[in-house]
């Protein structure tokens, strides 16, 4: 039971943290779609729940996102998933360019749990972008981002689990759309 509770509380917490937000769909979908979505990859992924994986699933976003701060993360989940969080933070004071680069250059070194975030994040990305794409978002630019999600998820470590599948056949919904087939289909 109090294993239960990390995860409300986990999700209580992101989505006090995200109150505000929204995805780049034309509607404006809540973000903490986005988490839950994200979430439950890992958790359906791992088997045998291991609810403190489940639980930065659910806060991957809040370091990078919100006002929270990794101690904040720590006093309220621990150590652990404070750690993972920051495995999957990106540095939101480098250009967006650098960001990018960096997750390329650092998914061979995230641990298994950080990877299995990682790519779930990744395949929720994927499909917003093939079935909600950001309104603003020519062809051309969700092309890119579908590229660089393969590279990404590509160096990730293996994680044991169907997440890598799953990314692929995310990818495929792409194909089936026609969109950017020759830049990332080939990997």
């Amino acid at each position: 039971m109090m294993d239960d509770l990390l995860l409300l509380k986990a999700l209580a917490f992101a989505a006090e943290k995200h109150r505000d937000h929204r995805r780049k769909d034309a509607e404006g979908t809540p973000y903490i779609n986005h988490l839950v979505t994200v979430a439950l990859l890992v958790a359906e992924a791992c088997g045998k729940v291991d609810r403190e994986v489940v639980a930065a699933a659910l806060l991957h976003d809040t370091l990078e996102d919100t006002d929270t701060s990794p101690e904040e993360l720590e006093a309220v989940f621990g150590p652990r998933v404070r750690g993972l969080v920051e495995e999957v933070t990106d540095d939101k004071t480098l250009p967006k360019a650098r960001r990018k680069e960096l997750q390329v250059d650092r998914a061979p070194f995230l641990s298994r749990e950080a990877a299995m975030i990682k790519i779930a994040d990744k395949i929720s990305n994927v499909r917003d972008i093939l079935e909600r794409p950001p309104a603003r978002w020519p062809e051309s630019r969700r092309r890119a981002y579908l590229a660089w999600a393969a590279d990404v998820v590509a160096r990730c470590p293996k994680t044991g689990t169907d997440l890598e599948r799953i990314f692929s056949d995310s990818l495929a919904g792409g194909r089936k759309k026609g969109i950017g087939e020759e830049d990332f289909f080939r990997r």
